[in-house]
């Protein structure tokens, strides 16, 4: 498959856009006191919702990871075709 250099930079952006969102996500989740059995943040050991989401938020970091390397890879293989 090919990619555009179009394509490319969008999937990059992508995977930047991931690693800008979910790790504030991440510190939002911590803080909730849903996530801790005591209702207190980080007092008590972490609740279903907290290991969801910890979860949640390692997929889509690592889902943003490769989008992003394969952005960058389409990039590079779109320059190299030009040249």
């Amino acid at each position: 498959m090919v990619l555009s250099r179009g394509w490319s930079v969008f999937l990059v952006a992508v995977g930047v856009w991931s690693w800008v969102i979910w790790p504030r996500f991440a510190v939002a989740i911590w803080n909730d006191p849903r996530a801790w059995s005591t209702g207190t943040v980080g007092d008590g050991t972490p609740t279903g919702f907290l290991w969801v989401h910890a979860l949640l938020i390692a997929t889509s970091l690592a889902i943003g990871t490769t989008v992003g390397v394969l952005g960058v890879r389409g990039w590079l293989a779109a320059r190299r075709r030009a040249a």
